[in-house]
């Protein structure tokens, strides 16, 4: 096995870069950094798998959902073997990669985020969204996990920035827990609520207009509020404020739809739901996530994991090219939204909305 991968990894074809998605420097240097945590000794019985192979199944695994009878039957590795080998190096691949998702700790650094927002949507510093995770019914599972649709499942609350890249994961809340719910009780909403996420202090849209916060965006879901914009609910006419605020946001809150939908066509593990136990499939997530944002940032990959076309193109508000990950979307694919919710906004909230609705109708005039 070990000199079928070498040979594969030298080739030209992009065989390799179809097989781990990823190309061959990357692969190598991924390899540098969990080699000393998956490697195992030699004994007197066999020679241990060598760890260029274990990094190769575990990606394989990831990229196309196989079985393990078929990894089994494409590594001449046991099925038992294969189940440890997974979760460890998805372990040392969470230790060596865990400083790729970083949430802003500075003004300075929200502004960062923002300017990469401010030309579609000022004072913007992310787009949030909450998905559910499939899984097969845990053993000796209550109902924490049953969600809505009857099925088990653990939530995904995630941020991320306008290239694409993560920059908040939140794993494992109870799959019945709504999306509102989710964000209520996790860090991202502990830090805001006690002001220590140091977003940067209210400022103007533009000048002569009040001040206005800084923002993330996000769906029905969730609970509109001083930080966290929402569309205004039912249908509303063209150039009407309330439509022309709802196609900026989710012109706007496109990218995080689209991080969703490349982690689940190209992590082909996500394409049904997954038939391994809750800790294990939690591991495997954030894993994913990881390596997604491995992979958008290292520029030898880039256009492998995301080749051009593959996000949508957003013109004045309306999607005139869906990205072609939309093509190969699965119906009853592990990562699947969670359901709109209405709830009771602040007045304080409301107004802010509304001022941000202004100012993109006197922008359209």
């Amino acid at each position: 096995m070990e000199i079928m991968f070498q040979e594969m990894l030298n080739e030209d074809s992009g065989e390799f870069k179809n097989f781990c998605r990823m190309s061959p420097n990357d692969f190598d240097f991924l390899l540098s950094k969990v080699e000393p945590l998956i490697t195992k000794q030699k004994t007197g019985v066999r020679l241990p798998i060598p760890a260029k192979v274990r990094l190769a199944l575990t990606l394989r695994f990831l990229a196309s959902g196989d079985s393990y009878r078929s990894l089994h039957y494409l590594f001449k590795i046991s099925s038992a073997s294969i189940t440890s080998i997974i979760q460890e190096v998805c372990m040392a691949i969470n230790t060596v990669l865990k400083d790729q998702i970083k949430m802003p700790r500075t003004t300075t650094e929200w502004l960062n985020i923002e300017r990469g927002f401010n030309r579609k949507y000022p004072h913007c510093v992310g787009c949030i969204d909450g998905k559910h995770v499939v899984i097969q019914c845990p053993i000796n599972s209550g109902t924490e996990y049953y969600n809505y649709k009857g099925t088990f499942s653990f939530v995904l609350l995630a941020l991320v920035d306008s290239n694409y890249r993560f920059i908040f994961a939140d794993i494992g809340a109870q799959g019945r827990i709504s999306d509102g719910g989710v964000f209520q009780n996790s860090l991202l909403w502990e830090t805001i609520s006690i002001d220590t996420i140091n977003l940067p202090p209210d400022s103007p849209l533009s000048e002569g207009q009040c001040n206005m916060p800084y923002v993330f965006l996000g769906d029905g879901a969730f609970a509109l509020s001083k930080h966290v914009m929402k569309p205004f609910p039912g249908n509303h006419i063209m150039g009407s404020l309330q439509r022309t605020f709802n196609m900026r946001l989710s012109s706007t809150r496109v990218i995080v739809e689209n991080v969703f939908g490349v982690l689940t066509t190209v992590f082909r593990i996500f394409k049904k739901p997954m038939e391994i136990r809750k800790d294990k499939a939690k591991l495997i997530t954030m894993t994913c996530i990881l390596l997604h944002n491995f992979l958008r940032n290292t520029r030898a990959s880039r256009d492998i994991y995301t080749p051009p076309g593959t996000f949508d193109t957003v013109v004045d508000g309306e999607i005139i090219n869906e990205g072609s990950w939309r093509r190969n979307v699965s119906t009853n694919q592990a990562i699947r939204p969670i359901p709109t919710v209405g709830r009771r906004a602040s007045q304080s909230a409301i107004e802010i909305r509304n001022e941000f609705a202004s100012f993109f109708l006197r922008q359209n005039c």
